[in-house]
């Protein structure tokens, strides 16, 4: 009885109180029936029970109560249900992909079941018995946040962060923290990619040039130095995360806003095909979506150039990244569901994420020597603030060392990491516990945008180098950090990535790298 005492008074303290959602009346009692508990059952992981009472949302353990009523589960042949909604993208190709991974590491058969359009499950199955199914909602990031404050789903797939709205709504729901690293994880990465058809004679396309497109302002391909035609600007349907990230990332900081006239798509393969076989057409897609239209390159005024690439987006040097998330409520899951969740973090995980076409998070090392497109561009920056002694103070400083592909950028107007970021510090965390860099050295380089003075750009670079290692050295719980040798660095404004003239260029430009002997 003093057990299922304390374990009510845990969810008390640790679950607030919900809107009442539709359900099946149970009640939980103790052994000796002295405690009862009625309400409508919310969910039961095989362990757990997760029940709407009076008190609010309780998570009781099942092996100390006895349950009686219509909701009541069969413990004998339980089946542990997680549902997936949102982003299309994700749930037409990565997460299938994932979850057969998984189910072949770990002895299951998996099976398809196609309900409609909209929604389709995945079973597991071992000795002939089904022991979890994975119930997908394809629609939108809105919808699965909406779907997931509604209690209609345990996670969210979703192409951009969490937004301050769903974060206080979620919050007040006794959901948690949803932008903490545990809640908000990084599944793998994207970019959005200004795609056209192969027979388009345009190659090239800037930044201002992409923004003045989707607000309407560029409307024909000769103000881009091609034919004269009309520009006809197609992008995923409103509410996606692909297209609401677009506006945030390239609209927002240019002060503009999104066109009517955009032509939209439910489907990211829709939107490509579209655009392959329309000689006038632009499209924002997915890196892993382009299909055969081809990408175009992005420049600056500046004279920098970038492609699309998984180099380029793991480091987050292409300007359009994406990260693809899941957003998980701080409720506890079925054991199937968190061994998942464990194996997409893995390297085994991130061979699939690969082969799916997708980028992956693996760590990875690059030498100076494939860095010249970024020592091309800090040639073309230098001038009176940056002298060549400077530069060759710079190339001296990581000969020899590799960077990893682990960048660590902040938000804006903020000295804290952005999302991406704070998942970077987990993975390095992770690789340093697992003694990846035992014997080795370890070099946090500060760069910054080319705003003020020199000498106070690498100060604060500096800063922003130490700030990283911090947080690095901190999140390394169990690791001996005697057997690394951590160091700091800076350049200051010496290795821009993006040009420099915009608010944009500047905060791409603020950074810090990881070099590795």
């Amino acid at each position: 009885m003093s057990y299922f005492r304390a374990a009510v008074c845990a969810a008390l303290c640790l679950f607030g109180a919900v809107t009442p959602v539709s359900g099946q009346d149970v009640t939980l009692s103790s052994p000796d029936g002295a405690i009862e508990v009625t309400g409508n059952l919310l969910g039961f992981d095989g362990e757990f029970y997760r029940v709407d009472t009076q008190f609010g949302e309780l998570t009781v353990d099942g092996s100390g109560v006895l349950c009686d009523g219509p909701g009541c589960p069969s413990l004998s042949d339980f089946v542990a249900e997680v549902t997936l909604a949102g982003s299309s993208t994700m749930a037409e190709v990565l997460l299938p992909a994932l979850i057969e991974g998984f189910a072949l590491r770990n002895g299951y058969q998996t099976a398809r079941e196609q309900t409609d359009s909209r929604e389709f499950a995945y079973s597991l199955s071992r000795n002939g018995h089904v022991a979890a199914r994975f119930i997908f909602y394809i629609s939108n990031t809105d919808e699965g946040f909406a779907d997931l404050l509604a209690n209609q789903a345990d996670i969210v797939m979703a192409l951009r962060e969490i937004r301050e709205a769903e974060h206080l709504l979620a919050k007040e729901a006794g959901m948690g923290d949803m932008t903490v690293s545990n809640r908000g994880r990084v599944l793998a990465l994207d970019a959005m990619v200004p795609v056209v058809a192969p027979t388009n004679p345009v190659r090239r396309i800037s930044l201002p040039q992409l923004a003045g497109i989707y607000a309407g302002k560029i409307t024909n391909w000769s103000e881009l130095g091609g034919p004269d035609a009309p520009i006809t600007a197609h992008l995923p349907v409103a509410g996606s995360g692909l297209a609401q990230a677009l506006e945030d990332k390239l609209l927002a900081p240019a002060e503009l806003s999104l066109s009517q006239d955009i032509r939209r798509h439910d489907r990211g393969s829709t939107l490509v095909r579209t655009v392959a076989t329309d000689p006038f057409a632009i499209g924002i897609a997915s890196f892993a979506e382009t299909g055969t239209a081809r990408m175009l390159t992005l420049t600056g005024s500046c004279g920098f150039s970038l492609s699309a690439g998984r180099r380029t987006i793991k480091t987050e040097d292409y300007p359009l990244t994406s990260p693809m998330f899941l957003y998980l409520p701080a409720r506890r899951l079925p054991r199937v569901a968190r061994d998942f969740l464990t194996y997409v973090r893995g390297p085994a995980a991130q061979i699939v994420i690969r082969r799916a076409g997708f980028v992956d998070q693996a760590p990875e090392r690059m030498p100076l020597a494939v860095q010249g497109e970024r020592l091309s561009n800090a040639i073309k920056a230098a001038g009176a603030d940056i002298s060549l002694t400077e530069l060759q103070r710079m190339v001296v400083g990581l000969d020899g060392l590799q960077r990893l592909t682990l960048s660590f950028r902040f938000e804006a107007g903020s000295s804290r990491p952005d999302a991406q970021s704070r998942n970077n510090v987990a993975l390095l965390a992770r690789e340093i516990e697992a003694g990846v860099y035992d014997g080795r050295r370890l070099v946090f380089v500060g760069f910054s945008d080319g705003e003020g003075p020199a000498d106070g750009n690498r100060a604060i670079a500096l800063r922003r180098a130490e700030a990283v290692r911090r947080a690095g050295e901190k999140a390394a719980e169990t690791a001996n950090l005697d057997r690394i040798s951590i160091e700091t660095e800076a350049f200051g404004e010496a290795l821009p990535i993006a040009c420099d003239n915009s608010a944009w260029g500047r905060q791409v430009n603020r950074r810090v790298e990881v070099w590795v002997r």
